[in-house]
């Protein structure tokens, strides 16, 4: 427990409360995906595993070095599974037909967590560099994804636009802009190695040099960018959800 609070103590203000909102966030995508019918669970327990990633900075073991390389596998599964659940909702929307049950999704998104999780544990300890190489793969697909849904959810919302909920998927169009510029802003930030993790890697390495200071207007940007984005994110999910949930009872 004191180390929890240490850890609280030390968060950047923007990040605590970034943690709160999608720990709100995860728990009413959590309780939506029990509440709701089979075609929302595969999205709803995405968001979840989102709020587990993000809590991750709150986790008085984040030490670890392994821990630290499946925080970021949990983001990378975690959109994966909304990108899977979104697909098959416009499937849905499309044919009316749905396959399989909740209890398989869980199983499923339980078993590719563990598959993962045993991949990092009969695999040599990462070090930084390649921890940093875990956290740019999850950037990338998280950016390429959020592209991807944004299309589903404009294709679902024609095929919707005249029910109640088509408004519902206008707020989760505005999740993945938000989610886009915070990712987005990070992995710019690692692709030109001006990201903190890259800046404490060198500072161990006599012969690597950086360039941060020629473009620190840019990095503070970005910086800037994908805190406040990541923080919207956090607040519109929750929203989203709340507003769906209140248009679906």
């Amino acid at each position: 427990m004191e180390k929890f609070i240490e850890l609280l103590a030390q968060m950047n203000p923007f990040d605590l409360v970034q943690v709160i909102f999608w720990g709100l966030a995860g728990a009413i995508s959590f309780y939506f995906s029990i509440g709701n019918a089979r075609v929302w669970t595969s999205i709803s327990i995405g968001f979840f595993l989102i709020f587990l990633s993000q809590a991750y900075s709150i986790n008085p073991w984040g030490h670890y070095a392994k821990l630290s390389a499946f925080h970021y596998i949990v983001g990378t599964v975690a959109i994966m599974t909304i990108t899977h659940g979104f697909l098959e909702y416009y499937v849905f929307c499309r044919t009316f037909e749905i396959s399989g049950n909740k209890i398989i999704v869980y199983l499923s998104v339980l078993g590719v967590l563990a598959f993962s999780g045993m991949f990092l544990v009969i695999n040599p300890m990462p070090g930084p560099n390649i921890i940093r190489n875990f956290k740019m793969v999850e950037n990338a697909i998280w950016v390429f994804l959020c592209v991807m849904n944004l299309e589903i959810i404009r294709k679902i919302y024609v095929a919707i636009k005249d029910s109640d909920i088509s408004k519902g998927f206008i707020a989760f169009g505005i999740v993945f802009v938000c989610i886009f510029l915070w990712r987005g802003s990070d992995l710019y930030l690692q692709i030109f190695q001006w990201d903190q993790d890259w800046q404490d890697i060198i500072a161990l390495m006599e012969d690597e040099t950086s360039n941060i200071e020629e473009f620190m207007g840019r990095v503070q940007l970005s910086q800037l960018v994908g805190r406040y984005a990541g923080l919207l994110s956090g607040i519109s999910v929750g929203g989203a959800f709340t507003y769906m949930y209140k248009l679906l009872k």
